[in-house]
């Protein structure tokens, strides 16, 4: 349930980051401030028909307290769902894509890999890895039909792309069972032919007949109505690779060599007892997670099937590490991120950048600063060039002391018929969308 062309936060280093006092966006989130900043950015004319047939919060609607926080239309009986898919154009036909298939994912990768999101300058591209999108397309509960392509008829080409995984999403203290709708991708020469809107149609009506009624997304556009906008913040781990792609440029007065110096990390970690988690250690970690996120305004409500399937390590895809108290051995805190490469576009020496993007992180008895200072470490050993977060949950405060730069795009969270009264403040947020 997002538009077509809307990346989930750019790839890119914003490239004022690291050469000057440049502040990234307030942390307000308040959806008058959104609004404010949606008008200041469009034309009047510019009007998201679309949506506005949608049950989403509506940018009139803002600052009415008449309108009750929680569903926004009731659900009906399953029984009363459009039962047929929407039509698509007359060339186009659905396909159920099975992720299990190597043909297919093989299908998608090559899909999304061509023709999914772009920085601005179109220079990096994300390049999901078929393990990434098996993990990422299967969790626990999942439903194939929910795996939507188009192909071409004739030649059976896959063109476009949407999914929805189940997920159980607790708003203040309502847990709420709802889709997490991702990879919309149309092919670029088919953008003019409007198939981003019955895409997504489809997508709700096949929830809507799994009896779910609500949804959330993320967008790098403002559409009606985000519940948060939050901001990229990128750490660099090979700088030299960075400047030499172009994702961040060389500061004011700082040379290559003194730039490299001030990024350089420790060779190994310094917290007593951390490893990477196994198996054994899941019940340890929903319970550290589920006491965690019970803090914030809108988090996932993981039991131990949610956190073996998200968290426990798989090469290349997720990385989860913990600590081991070698006093009591009881797991105190945990830090996890995930793996998203970008293409690097016509560049002659490099064609990836390998990214890490910090996911879940919980500390009870290690400083935050520590437990992340010791993953960005990890990731340094492990070759990756760049290491992402989001300023959600407490992730602000390791920031700028990490050394961590603003980027260049927004990601705006959406929750579909299911309205906040108002805005939350990044920090409220302890949802990551991958």
């Amino acid at each position: 349930m997002a538009d077509a062309n809307s990346p989930p936060g750019s790839p890119k280093e914003n490239p004022d980051g690291n050469s000057g006092p440049n502040p990234p966006p307030s942390g307000d989130g308040s959806l008058e401030t959104l609004l404010q900043r949606f008008q200041d950015s469009m034309s009047v004319a510019k009007k998201h028909k679309f949506w506005e047939t949608q049950p989403v919060g509506q940018f009139k609607d803002i600052g009415n307290l008449s309108l009750q926080e929680g569903p926004i239309e009731p659900p009906t009986p399953t029984s009363e769902v459009k039962q047929e898919p929407y039509n698509l154009p007359g060339p186009y036909e659905w396909t159920v894509c099975d992720m299990d298939s190597d043909e297919t994912c093989n299908e998608v990768y090559n899909l999304l890999t061509t023709n999914y999101v772009e920085d601005d300058e179109n220079m990096f591209r994300f390049n999901y890895s078929k393990e990434f999108l098996r993990w990422a397309l299967r969790p626990p509960g999942y439903y194939k039909s929910w795996h939507i392509g188009v192909r071409v008829k004739t030649s059976k080409k896959l063109v476009a792309f949407i999914t929805g995984v189940p997920a159980r999403i607790r708003v203040r203290n309502e847990v709420v069972k709802m889709a997490e709708i991702n990879f919309l991708c149309v092919h670029k020469k088919l953008r003019s032919k409007r198939l981003a809107p019955v895409m997504i149609k489809e997508i709700t009506r096949r929830v809507h007949l799994e009896n779910i009624w609500h949804a959330a997304y993320t967008a790098g556009v403002v559409l009606p109505t985000p519940i948060t906008t939050c901001q990229y913040w990128h750490r660099s781990l090979n700088p030299k690779k960075l400047i030499d792609v172009g994702f961040s440029r060389l500061g004011a007065r700082m040379t290559m060599s003194r730039t490299i110096k001030l990024y350089k990390l420790p060779d190994s970690t310094v917290t007593p007892g951390f490893r990477k988690m196994e198996l054994r250690d899941v019940p340890a970690v929903t319970r550290l997670l589920r006491n965690y996120l019970s803090q914030f305004v809108v988090a996932p409500d993981f039991d131990e099937h949610d956190v073996e399937h998200w968290l426990l390590p798989t090469e290349n895809v997720v990385d989860s590490y913990l600590v081991d108290s070698p006093v009591t051995h009881e797991v105190t805190d945990f830090c996890s991120f995930y793996t998203l490469p970008s293409s690097i576009l016509g560049h002659q020496n490099y064609s990836t950048l390998k990214a890490a993007y910090s996911y879940y992180n919980v500390t009870t008895k290690t400083p935050l600063l520590q437990l992340m200072n010791d993953a960005l470490i990890i990731a340094k050993q492990k070759d990756y060039d760049v290491f992402n977060a989001l300023d959600v949950m407490q992730n602000e405060s390791f920031l700028k002391e990490l050394k961590f730069g603003p980027g260049d795009g927004q990601l705006h969270y959406y929750l579909y018929n299911y309205r906040l009264q108002n805005g939350l403040k990044p920090m409220e947020l302890g949802l990551v969308l991958l």
